[in-house]
């Protein structure tokens, strides 16, 4: 592999996902690149205090609601800055939000920024903020990327405090993999600073930014794997410490004192992980660094997973523990019965105690107590036949009802369960898509044909759990069952294509025929929308007389790979038909 490249790194400091203060804005417009607080035509900062001096350019004069290939709506500039600018974007033939770089064609790297953007494409990494398009138009160029509004900047992360060792752990682990599957493709980064890091909201880290932010700066260098790697190792310096791991402050955070050199995390903060500032140390060993204990430098991204690989698993904390809420003792719990009771202290309360009632002593008085006793010897002897026949009588049903007796605790092994009743027949089924066309309409039959290796799968949705809140999608999916006519449903056995689903099951009311809306589906048959297992059996406390149920998804989970997906394998209804 060649170890020169000239790979380019995301406008990760500017292009965030957060949008703009309007102090922050207003200094955009003034020119001043507000994440580092310099002039925006200036040189910009390295990490080690270094300044590149690309040739700046005029940046194409473009506004909000302009739009590129009629497609892409300009809604926020958030960076402009050394000829170029970058925008928050709606893409209106998919609907949803995008990340652009524009620069003018005739820019000094206008022609790097567009190689950079299609090797990047290429590699295909979820772990990578993904570049949608690159494209030169009408003396444009222009780069379109992923825009994830769920996810949060390591720069925003860092600024409330250091993370705990676990998190840390997750972060080189995540990004040090990363980057040695793009170095395994040629594809450097060499601007991995914390703004270029993102974290999702399921906790994974994804990385913006790859070859694309190096070419828009102009950066090079002739050992990009050395270089990407020692800025991990700065990453992971800045999360165990909240300070970076240089002499000159950066990206919000505090340098180290000048003229100690780069010292030791443990050294900079108490109570930092050992193991994680021993592997911080070994990837920043350079100018001078040395890592503790003698351990050999990384100075590869792949030498780097390898020794993270190599560490003793960093379990996650443990969930802090809430007490719960105090309740007033009773005197048996507050230990006040079998105590002695101190002197002085009256524990009878200061009420009016009525005296018993005077004894029966008359005539009439004894004849009414023996007519009581007689009462209550006759009700214990009529209760105690009735008891003896019925244990002989449930003792008969068992013998003859085939069930199995333990003979050594003469009790049953398997009780029988009252039955939800049969299976009933499903006449036809429909995808659940109020507000738009369905997704997969050839699929639905796969959801009742008795096969558990088919399924109605939805399509992968980026950046929202539901449904990519699109608008046709507001009320979520899935699939309608028509039984034929009203019968009675007292169960459902529904096998899910994936765990970690939102689900809720519904009916429609007698009257109903044929509805196409959430509103039509009125009667609940589940208590309320879930995340459920894969297997989901849901039993109404009574049945309900329906002739279309609807097995609705509200909330999607992550399909790992960088989008959120979710179906139905099998739907099963029981009950009866009257």
């Amino acid at each position: 592999m060649a170890e020169r490249s000239t790979a380019a790194v995301d406008v990760a400091d500017n292009s965030g996902n957060e949008p703009l203060t309007a102090q922050a804005a207003q200094a955009t417009s003034d020119g001043v690149d507000t994440q580092n607080g310099r002039a925006a035509d200036g040189p910009m900062p390295d990490k080690d205090g270094e300044r590149t001096n690309p040739a700046p350019a005029a940046a194409p004069e473009l506004h909000s609601g302009h739009k590129l290939a009629r497609r892409y709506r300009l809604e926020e500039c958030v960076t402009r800055v050394d000829g170029f600018s970058s925008w928050r974007a709606m893409d209106e033939k998919l609907r949803r939000a995008v990340g652009v770089h524009l620069m003018p064609a005739d820019h000094a790297r206008a022609r790097s920024v567009l190689a950079a953007a299609r090797s990047s494409a290429l590699l295909g990494d979820p772990r990578f903020v993904q570049v949608l398009d690159a494209v030169e138009e009408n003396d444009l160029v222009y780069v379109v990327h992923e825009w994830l509004p769920d996810a949060t900047e390591l720069t925003a992360l860092l600024a409330v405090g250091p993370l705990e060792a676990h998190e840390a752990y997750q972060l080189v682990s995540q990004v040090s993999q990363a980057m040695a599957a793009a170095h395994r493709e040629g594809l450097a980064h060499l601007r991995l600073t914390p703004s270029a890091i993102l974290r999702t909201s399921t906790g994974q880290y994804r990385i913006r930014g790859l070859a694309v932010n190096a070419a828009l700066r102009g950066i090079t260098s002739e050992t990009p794997q050395r270089a990407d790697t020692e800025a991990i190792g700065a990453l992971l310096y800045a999360a165990l410490t909240q300070r970076w791991p240089y002499e000159s402050d950066a990206y919000g955070l505090t340098g180290l004192p000048k003229g100690v050199g780069l010292i030791a995390p443990d050294q900079v903060r108490a109570g930092v992980h050992r193991g994680l500032g021993e592997l911080a140390m070994r990837a920043l060993a350079n100018d001078g660094a040395t890592a503790s204990r003698q351990e050999p430098a990384c100075t590869t991204p792949d030498e780097l997973a390898k020794a993270v690989a190599a560490m003793p698993r960093i379990r996650p904390p443990e969930p802090a523990f809430t007490a719960p809420p105090e309740y007033q003792h009773t005197t048996y719990q507050q230990g006040i019965y079998g105590r002695p009771t101190p002197p002085g202290v009256n524990t009878t309360q200061n009420r009016p105690v009525a005296p018993p009632p005077p004894p029966l002593q008359s005539r009439t008085g004894r004849a009414l107590k023996w007519g009581v006793a007689a009462l209550l010897i006759a009700a214990l002897g009529l209760g105690s036949w009735q008891l003896a026949d019925t244990l002989l009588d449930h003792s008969g049903q068992k013998g003859n009802s085939g069930t199995n007796n333990n003979p050594q605790t003469g009790t049953e092994d398997n009780p029988k369960q009252p039955e939800p009743g049969k299976q009933l027949e499903i006449k036809d089924v429909s995808e659940f898509s109020p507000h738009g066309a369905p997704t997969k309409p050839k699929d639905v039959e796969k959801t009742t044909d008795g096969k558990s290796d088919t399924a109605w799968i939805t399509p992968q949705y980026l950046g929202f759990s539901k449904f990519g809140n699109l608008d046709e999608r507001k009320d979520g999916s899935g699939i309608v069952v028509d039984l034929g006519k009203l019968q009675n449903v007292s169960a459902l056995n529904i096998d899910l294509y994936v765990a970690g689903q939102v689900v809720e099951v519904r009916a429609a009311p007698q009257s109903a025929s044929h509805p196409d809306s959430l509103s039509g589906f009125s009667v609940p048959i589940s208590s309320k929308p879930e995340r459920t297992d894969k297997n989901l059996q849901i039993t109404p406390q009574d049945p309900v007389f329906t002739r279309y149920v609807l097995v609705h998804i509200t909330d999607l989970p992550s399909d790992n790979d960088g989008g959120f997906r979710g179906g139905i394998n099998e739907i099963k209804v029981l009950g009866s038909s009257s």
